[in-house]
């Protein structure tokens, strides 16, 4: 019986880099060197030998260690995933550990260190916003790429992951044909390829990262449908009248723009809220704010956020959400690299990718007191787990698990506008 092609792949991925381990796995992560075109260069393997290969906090440790090495030595680094993304049944732990890695991936993506992205058969969530971290993929023939699984798909669509109807909406929607479609970045694998051509193209040296990281920015628009823009109205809410001495915040869609002043000082704000999953759309139009402040560089922005998770929408998924979840974290720390101090303060609900695309470039996140951050809403961990966890978290242990740095007590309840 012939092995599996994500499992081909990754066997012939270890053959091309003369993969070594280096010390002990970490969970599902194991870590080590090889060498291409006589060059060493470090490499990852996240495999899926446990809980569908998820990602916690001792594998978080492990490829961040590897991320903060290749970008101190600008050295070419090779990640092999096969992921269902972030290890719910960590909670907390696993968020704020997914915090900590992703900081650490933007700065290596940013250092300039050549990254090559290799898929297994499945990439979802967290998993698949490491994956954009590199320029280029190569998808297995049976790879699955998604911010959501298929669990959460099909739940949002009202229908089951084993029906018929959702597996045929699901492969026209995630499979590696149709993200091949969707961008020139992303290739699929066969027995027949030359794999150390891919990946010297992979991990040739690149530009400039932040005027990369622009350039996509602007071809993401071109996936989004056309819809009529609407307009920029000034808003109201509690919570930032009790921040600010005064502010003048526009919102769109859900989406905040403009400036407040607080401690003598005028900083730019920007946000999503609202109690819409966010989608691609709406992630383009927060990025598009934030890289507008690429001109001229606010000395400090801060990011509000009151939106519990990502849309789970085929819908979404067919154009890459995970790619505009990304563009949310580099446009951030783009800014950051210029110079602008960038926080984020969570208002409400907060979670998953979303929380991890916002708080990975802020230098410190704020929770105001009662906010709700978790991994994954409720229904999302009952979807995965087959159990609900609705209660939130006080702030002791977002400080523990490391997702929330400092807590503001606003006197009113999150949320109240």
């Amino acid at each position: 019986m012939s092995a599996a092609p994500s499992t081909a792949l990754a066997a012939a991925l270890k053959d091309a880099i003369a993969f070594e381990p280096t010390g002990e796995p970490a969970g599902n992560v194991t870590a080590g060197r090889g060498t291409f075109d006589r060059r060493p260069i470090h490499a990852a393997l996240v495999e899926n030998r446990a809980a569908s290969g998820s990602i916690g906090a001792r594998e978080s440790e492990k490829l961040g260690a590897l991320f903060r090495i290749a970008a101190a030595e600008k050295s070419g680094l090779v990640l092999f995933l096969d992921s269902a993304g972030a290890k719910v049944s960590e909670g907390l732990a696993a968020l704020g550990a997914f915090r900590e890695l992703y900081r650490a991936g933007l700065d290596a993506a940013f250092s300039g260190a050549p990254i090559a992205a290799v898929l297994g058969r499945n990439c979802y969530g967290g998993s698949s916003m490491l994956a954009h971290l590199a320029p280029q993929r190569l998808f297995s023939p049976d790879t699955q790429l998604a911010m959501s699984g298929p669990s959460i798909l099909a739940a949002a669509s009202g229908m089951s992951a084993i029906d018929e109807v959702f597996r045929a909406m699901a492969e026209a929607s995630i499979s590696p044909a149709s993200r091949a479609k969707a961008s020139g970045a992303n290739a699929v694998w066969d027995s027949s390829m030359d794999l150390g051509a891919w990946l010297r193209e992979a991990l040739a040296p690149r530009g400039n990262a932040a005027a990369a990281s622009h350039a996509r920015h602007e071809a993401l628009q071109l996936r989004i449908a056309k819809a009529p823009e609407r307009a920029w109205e000034p808003i109201r809410r509690r919570d930032l009248e009790k921040l600010y001495t005064s502010c003048d915040v526009r919102e769109s869609d859900g989406i905040l723009a403009g400036a407040g002043e607080r401690d003598g000082q005028t900083e730019a704000v920007a946000g999503i809220v609202g109690t819409s999953p966010l989608g691609a759309a709406r992630a383009w139009k927060f990025s598009q704010v934030v890289w507008r402040h690429g001109e001229a560089p606010p000395p400090r922005l801060e990011v509000f956020l009151d939106c519990a998770t990502h849309a789970g929408r085929l819908d979404d998924e067919k154009i890459v959400l995970s790619e505009f979840i990304v563009d949310m974290a580099f446009a951030l720390h783009a800014l950051a690299a210029r110079g602008t101090r960038v926080g984020l303060t969570v208002l409400g609900k907060a979670g998953g990718g979303v929380y991890v695309a916002l708080a990975a470039p802020a230098r410190r996140v704020t929770a105001v007191h009662g906010a709700d951050i978790q991994v994954l809403p409720g229904s999302a961990v009952a979807a995965i787990l087959g159990e609900s966890r609705e209660s939130a978290p006080d702030f002791e242990e977002y400080r523990k698990a490391r997702v929330a740095d400092e807590e503001v007590k606003l006197g009113i309840v999150p949320g109240m506008k």
